[in-house]
């Protein structure tokens, strides 16, 4: 059961919400990547949680998708960490999980960081501990195969710092998303676009993070004070947010564990998506308590 989006105060602004699951399920609170994107980047790849007996939060992140604008000033990691913890008091959780994937990934680290143990269970998907981890972006963009999609997906990337209508965000995702499954051919592509359909891009968050190495995240000499059992999920074949990068995280953290999907890019709980549901609906099967 997918609810109808619903407006939450959170203090400064109003974030929108999509539920799927029960009431009655463990809470687990999704948030997406971009930045720019919204909770549609989900699509249904996760719903099935929903029949483990969790109730999925899907979040727009402040000032995307269809939350309500807000102060650009207040357009930071660390702000968007603290909407975690706001948005779970304002939705009456004493208790949850922070999934976020790519750029959500580093909000939910950085809100473990931030805020410890507000969050029972983190799931760090696809993210690094720092922006020293990015320059391998520039690198496989420069051996990208194959050679024929190199300069589309090259172009993709530098477009980010000017994008300036939902038309044009929406261009840049479909030429950019070779670049982030394992297989830049993979049939799952359009079929993942055409699922994720009904996102309302924000430009105008885009072009700020890309200028700005995507929230300028710096945590990794700060991982070892986060206390809640953490999950951290990378593909092989990540092109942006490397198996390093991951396993830096997990060796940080006194209770991580780490599961790297062999067949994946970027897109893991698209391109292997039993092995992912499995793995997430595990450690929340065994730290939910």
């Amino acid at each position: 059961m997918r609810s109808e989006g619903r407006l939450v105060d959170i203090g400064d602004t109003r974030l929108n919400v999509v539920q799927v699951g029960e009431d009655e399920g463990y809470p687990v609170l999704l948030f997406h990547g971009g930045p720019g994107d919204d909770h549609h980047e989900f699509a249904d790849y996760l719903d099935p949680l929903a029949g483990r007996g969790y109730r999925l939060i899907l979040v727009d992140q402040r000032a995307q998708g269809r939350s309500d604008m807000c102060a650009e000033e207040t357009w930071t990691l660390q702000q968007m960490a603290k909407d975690v913890s706001s948005l779970a008091a304002s939705l009456g959780l004493d208790r949850y999980a922070a999934l976020g994937h790519s750029y959500g990934a580093f909000v939910v680290l950085q809100h473990a960081v931030d805020h410890p143990g507000a969050a029972a269970q983190t799931i760090v998907s696809g993210g690094i501990p720092s922006a020293r981890f990015l320059s391998v972006v520039d690198e496989n963009l420069a051996s990208f195969q194959p050679v024929e999609l190199r300069q589309q997906v090259a172009d993709s990337w530098a477009r980010e710092t000017e994008v300036q209508t939902q038309k044009d965000f929406a261009d840049l995702m479909r030429d950019q998303m070779p670049f982030h499954f394992a297989d830049p051919r993979d049939p799952r592509i359009e079929e993942y676009l055409r699922r994720s359909a009904g996102v309302r891009f924000a430009p105008w968050v885009l072009r700020r993070f890309a200028a700005e190495d995507y929230g300028g995240i710096e945590v990794e000499d700060l991982l070892g004070d986060i206390p809640q059992p953490v999950l951290v999920l990378a593909g092989r074949h990540d092109r942006v947010c490397s198996v390093e990068a991951a396993r830096a995280i997990a060796e940080g953290i006194p209770q991580a564990e780490v599961v790297v999907f062999e067949e994946s890019g970027h897109m893991t709980f698209v391109e292997e998506n039993e092995g992912y549901l499995a793995a997430v609906g595990e450690f929340l099967d065994r730290h939910r308590g």
